[in-house]
Formats: structure tokens, sequence, C-alpha cells
């Protein structure tokens, strides 16, 4: 493995158990050298969520080795699960680091509202937000966070056609930006989504395959869903 100057993430034969089961990760291993946007798909059971919960550091491998020199932020599938304050502005504050200084507050966040095409929304209660919104919103939180790497699980999966098109546009435009370029990691169901990620991969058997291009993830799928 050789790291970029942006970081990366690195499995090496990564095996991960519940005690109530067998392995959920078994041997796992997979790189991602650079930031993009990079989707996973797979059955319920196959061991997505295990897998974020695995980057994240909320639970430790039995076996192998994790390397991740990039700052993980989750995003859920509900953004209610994870917006507690009455505005905008104050659920941005929650996550800014405490040694960004008082003075930075306001142009810090008001950038991550504009990253995620929320520029006018500062004072804006949440309550009144569209669901496509709220999970934008979610995305700004993560920005002022530091965050460079996000896990998104299925964050499209309760929206309509119109918010899913509007949070896939702005996390590829986090990917692709010029300046500091942040690493997504997308769990999707919907695999019309493939066609806009930089590569994609499928969960099965606790592994992930190796990385191929989303239309051809999307072929691999459609000729398993015929046999």
């Amino acid at each position: 493995m050789i790291p970029t100057e942006s970081g990366y993430l690195e499995f090496d034969k990564v095996s991960f158990s519940w005690p109530n089961g067998g392995n959920v990760i078994d041997q796992c291993s997979f790189s991602i050298i650079k930031p993009g946007l990079w989707m996973l798909v797979g059955e319920n059971g196959s061991g997505k969520s295990t897998l974020f919960r695995l980057i994240s550091g909320a639970i430790l491998p039995k076996s192998g080795k994790i390397f991740c020199s990039l700052r993980p932020s989750m995003v859920y599938q509900n953004p209610d699960h994870q917006l507690l304050m009455p505005t905008c502005k104050s659920e941005l504050m929650l996550s800014v680091p405490k040694t960004i200084p008082h003075s930075k507050l306001f142009e810090l966040i008001q950038s991550a509202l504009e990253k995620v095409d929320l520029g006018e929304m500062l004072d804006r209660p949440i309550h009144t937000l569209s669901g496509g919104q709220k999970q934008r919103l979610s995305l700004a939180g993560a920005i002022v966070s530091n965050s460079n790497l996000l896990l998104l699980d299925e964050p499209t999966a309760l929206l309509d056609p119109q918010s899913q098109n509007a949070v896939l546009r702005v996390v590829k435009k986090l990917t692709n930006s010029s300046v500091d370029p942040i690493t997504a990691i997308w769990v999707t169901h919907r695999l019309e989504e493939l066609f806009v990620c930089d590569g994609a991969a499928i969960v099965k058997n606790g592994g992930i395959s190796k990385w191929h291009s989303g239309s051809k993830v999307f072929q691999q799928l459609k000729s398993l869903a015929l046999r």
C-alpha cells in the first residue's frame, strides 16, 4: 500500500464476529487510496453495517489489521436520528471542533452550508426542512467536524426522487472538489446510483469484491438476478 497525500483506508485480512453468531466479516481485504465516491452493494446481513462500524472504530476486528489515515463520519439513512438542535446554525455548532476560534465559527458554518446547497438556511428551523435538506444538513455537520471520510448508509432510501438526486449530486461534488476533496463510501440498494460512482464493489460472504466501474457491477448484479 502506498498512501496518497489525501489519505487512505486499507483492510488487511480483517475478520469480526458477534458473540451470538459466526463471522460477519471474514478475511476481508480491500483498499481505497484516493478521494472519490465508492459504492457498496450487498444483501441484507452481508456485513455492510458491521463494515462501517469497523471503519469508524466503533468496534475492533477480531483479527487482521485496519489502516486509516482519514477522519470518518457516519451519515445515517434517517437524518432525524442524528439531528438534535432547533436550527441549522445551532446543529452545526455542535460539530465544530473546539480548537476553532470563535471568530471563525460563522465563516466555517456558512461555508459548510454553501457546500451542500443550503447557503440560505443558516437560521432555518430544522423541523421546516424537507427530508433531502435534512440529509444535506447531516453532510454539512460532517464537513464542519473536519471529517474527510463519509460513511453513508443508504442515505437516499427514505427520500423522494428529487431529494435523492440532490443528495447524490452534493456528495459527488464534495468528492470531486479541486480543494480538499473527500472520500465517500456509500451503501446502496438503488442500483441506478452505481452509474455516478468512481468505483463499486459487492459485499458478500463477509468479504468485498474487487473494485470495478459502477456500470460493470450493475451488469453483474443484473446477470445474477436473471439466473
